[in-house]
C-alpha cells in the first residue's frame, strides 16, 4: 500500500475509537446514578424506620443510655457552745433540682403548681441560669413537704416530668425562739449582687452560703466540698447504673465560747424587751453570751424565707434583723462615769480627797445643767460621785479636763472604735473631740459641750460590746483583749496602758459601792458575790423633740444601762445590758444580775460534779 494511503487512514481510526469511548463512559455514568438513587431511597427509608415507625421506641432506647451528673451536697459543719453541746446542727432533708439537658418548658407551669411556687419565680429562676452549662441543675426548692415529695415521686416515675431530681441533703437547724440569732446568723441562697463581691465571687448562682453572723464570717469553713455521682438513668429519670461516685467533704465544725447556759438566761431576762446584752471573759475576750432582742428564726431562712415574714422582719420600728449587741450605737449616759474618774485620777486632774458641791445642779458658761438627783447629793468626792452617780461631780470634772483629755482615755478604753469582734457589721460608735468636730463639721468644739459628753451624753456613743470591753479592760488593770466567739481564733496580744494601780482600785472601788452600797445599782446585789458596776440613764432624743409631741411615747424614753462585773480583784466575767425605752439603768441592773449569778452558779455545780458530760443534751428542746 502507498504511503499516501496510509496517511489517508488515520484521521478515520481516530474518529472511530473516540465515538466508542463517548458511549461506554455515558453508560457508566448512568449506571452510577442509578446507583447513587438507590442508596438515597435505602437511607430515606431507614430514617423513616428510625423516626416515624420505630421513633418513640428508639427515643427510649436513647433515654435508658443517658448519663448524668447527680451533685451530692456537703453538711456544713455544727456550732458547738464552749462546753461542746451543739447549738446549730443539720437535719435530713430534700431538695428539688431540675435538670436542664431535657427541661421541656411546658412543664414548668405544672410543677411549680405541684410544689407551690410562683410560677412566674420560677421560670426567672431557670432563666438565670442560661448562662451556666446544661448540665448544671437548677435547684428550685429546699425541704420538701411529704406531699411535696409524693408529687415528684409519682410524677416523675409516670414520666410526667421526668426532669425533676430529688436528692438529699442536710438542711440547717438553728435553736427556737432565735435564741443567739444574731451571733449565730443564718445561710441562704447565695444572690446576684452578692455574686458581685469579692467575698462571694468563687460561688455559683444556687449555692447556699452563711449570710450573717457567724454563719457568714466563718462560712468557708463550714460550707465543705459537695461531692457528685455520675449514673445511668433510664427515660424515667430511674438510675440503672453508677458510673463514678465522690463522696462530699463535710465542713469543719466549731466550738464558740458562747455559753448556752448564760446565753438562755441573759435571752430570758431580755424577753419582751428592745436591747441587747454582751457578757464576756476581760481575761481572754471569749464573749460568753451576746443577745439582742427582739430576734429573728433563722430556720425561717434555712429554707426559703416566705415574703409574709420577711415583710414582718423589715417593717415597723422594732427593727429584728439588727444586732443591737455590735451595731445599736447610743448614748452611754452614766456608765461612761467610770472612765472619767478614771481619767481624771490617771491625768491629776482629781484625786480621792477632792470634791464637789452638789446642790441639785451647777450652772457653766451660762447655762444650768441639772442633776438628776433634784436635791443633790452634798459635797461629793470621787468614791461617792460613781456610787450616787452625781451629775454634777463629773460636770465639775468635766469641765477642768478638757474634752480631748477625755477622748484621749475614752479611746484609749476603745470607745469610737470597733473591737474588731469575728462578726460582720459591727458599728464604730463616736467619741468626739475637737479635732473630730473640726474634720467633720468645719467648726471649733465650744467648751460648754463638754458638760455633756462628761455624763455620757452629747455626741459621744457607743454600742454594747465595746463599753463591755471597755470597762473590762479597766477593771483588768489595763489590759484589753479583742473580743472573739470562736475559741480556736487566734489569740492577739492585748493593748495594754500603763495605769497607776491606785487610780483603777478607786474606779472600781466606786462601781463596788453602786451595787453594796445602797447605790443606784442596788438591785444588782448578790449575797456571796463580789459583785461591781455602774447604772447609766440616756436620753434618746432632745427635750425640745420630746415636748413637740412628734415622737411617740415609747420611742421618747431615755435608754436604761448597767455594766457591771465580778468578782471585784481579778475579775472573770463583765456584762453590759442596754434596755432600750427602760429609762432607768436600775432597770437594767437585775439583767446582768442574773447572768452573773449564773455563771457563779454554775461554776460551783461544776465543781461539784465535774464537767459536763452530755454534749447533745441541750439541742433537742431547740428542734422544730
Amino acid at each position: 500500500m502507498p504511503l499516501d494511503s496510509q496517511h489517508d487512514l488515520r484521521p478515520y481510526a481516530v474518529k472511530r475509537f473516540s465515538k466508542d469511548d463517548t458511549h461506554f463512559a455515558l453508560g457508566r455514568i448512568a449506571a452510577f446514578q442509578y446507583f447513587i438513587a438507590a442508596v438515597f431511597l435505602f437511607l430515606i427509608s431507614g430514617f423513616w424506620v428510625l423516626q416515624v415507625r420505630d421513633g418513640e421506641s428508639n427515643s427510649q432506647l436513647a433515654e435508658r443510655n443517658r448519663v448524668k451528673t447527680v451533685p451530692v451536697l456537703a453538711p456544713r459543719g455544727k456550732l458547738l457552745d464552749r462546753d461542746g453541746r451543739v447549738i446549730v446542727d443539720n437535719q435530713s432533708a430534700f431538695t428539688l433540682l431540675l435538670t436542664r439537658e431535657n427541661l421541656n418548658s411546658d412543664h414548668i407551669d405544672g410543677i411549680a403548681a405541684g410544689l407551690h411556687l410562683d410560677r412566674d419565680e420560677l421560670r426567672a429562676r431557670i432563666k438565670r441560669f442560661s448562662s451556666r452549662p446544661k448540665y448544671v441543675p437548677v435547684m428550685i426548692k429546699q425541704e420538701l413537704t411529704p406531699a411535696e415529695i409524693s408529687f415528684v415521686e409519682s410524677h416523675r416515675d409516670s414520666d410526667t416530668y421526668p426532669e425533676m431530681e430529688l436528692i438529699q441533703n442536710q438542711r440547717r437547724l438553728y435553736p427556737r425562739n432565735g435564741l443567739a440569732a444574731h451571733a449565730l446568723g443564718y445561710v441562704g441562697e447565695v444572690s446576684e449582687p452578692e455574686l458581685e463581691t469579692t467575698e462571694f465571687a468563687k460561688y455559683s448562682q444556687g449555692d447556699i452560703v452563711g449570710k450573717a453572723g457567724l454563719e457568714r464570717q466563718y462560712n468557708d469553713l463550714l460550707i465543705g466540698i459537695d461531692g457528685q455521682r455520675r449514673v445511668v438513668v433510664d427515660s424515667t429519670g430511674r438510675e440503672r447504673q453508677v458510673l463514678e461516685s465522690k463522696e462530699a467533704t463535710p465542713g469543719h465544725s466549731l466550738q464558740l465560747t458562747l455559753d448556752l447556759d448564760l446565753q438562755a438566761v441573759a435571752e430570758l431576762a431580755l424577753e419582751g424587751q428592745r436591747g441587747a446584752v454582751v457578757a464576756l471573759d476581760p481575761r481572754s475576750g471569749e464573749v460568753l453570751a451576746m443577745v439582742s432582742r427582739p430576734a429573728f428564726d433563722p430556720n425561717a431562712f434555712a429554707a426559703h424565707i416566705t415574703p409574709e415574714y420577711w415583710k414582718e422582719l423589715t417593717s415597723g420600728t422594732d427593727n429584728p434583723m439588727l444586732n443591737r449587741a455590735i451595731q445599736a450605737q447610743f448614748a452611754p449616759g452614766s456608765t461612761f462615769k467610770p472612765i472619767m474618774a478614771l481619767a481624771g485620777l490617771e491625768t491629776g486632774t482629781i484625786d480621792d480627797h477632792d470634791t464637789f458641791h452638789c446642790p441639785g445642779g451647777a450652772t457653766f458658761f451660762g447655762r444650768f445643767f441639772k442633776c438628776w438627783q433634784k436635791r443633790g447629793h452634798g459635797t461629793v468626792n470621787v468614791h461617792l460621785g460613781i456610787v450616787q452617780s452625781c451629775d454634777v461631780f463629773f460636770y465639775n470634772l468635766g469641765n477642768k479636763l478638757g474634752i480631748d483629755n477625755i477622748a484621749m482615755y475614752a479611746e484609749m478604753a476603745g470607745i469610737g472604735k470597733k473591737t474588731g469582734i469575728d462578726l460582720p457589721g459591727e458599728a464604730e460608735g463616736l467619741m468626739p473631740s475637737s479635732k473630730w468636730k473640726l474634720r467633720t463639721q468645719r467648726q471649733k468644739w465650744y467648751a460648754g459641750e463638754t458638760i455633756s459628753v462628761a455624763i455620757g451624753q452629747g455626741a459621744v456613743t457607743v454600742t454594747p460590746l465595746q463599753l463591755a470591753t471597755a470597762i473590762g479592760g479597766i477593771v483588768s488593770g489595763g489590759v484589753w483583749f479583742k473580743p472573739h466567739l470562736v475559741k480556736a481564733a487566734a489569740a492577739l496580744e492585748p493593748r495594754r496602758a500603763d495605769l497607776r494601780p491606785e487610780s483603777v482600785a478607786t474606779v472600781v472601788s466606786g462601781m463596788y459601792g453602786v451595787v453594796n452600797e445602797g447605790g443606784t445599782g442596788a438591785a444588782a446585789r448578790i449575797p456571796g458575790v463580789e459583785f461591781s458596776g455602774k447604772t447609766g440613764s440616756a436620753q434618746r432624743i432632745s427635750n425640745d423633740l420630746r415636748k413637740s409631741g412628734l415622737v411617740a411615747k415609747d420611742d421618747a424614753k431615755d435608754n436604761g444601762w448597767f455594766v457591771g462585773f465580778a468578782p471585784r480583784q481579778n475579775p472573770e466575767i463583765v456584762v453590759a445590758v442596754l434596755f432600750e425605752g427602760g429609762e432607768h439603768g436600775a432597770l437594767a441592773a437585775p439583767v446582768a444580775r442574773d447572768v452573773i449569778k449564773s455563771y457563779f452558779d454554775k461554776k460551783i455545780r461544776i465543781s461539784q460534779t465535774g464537767p459536763l458530760q452530755t454534749p447533745l443534751a441541750l439541742l433537742q428542746p431547740f428542734r422544730r
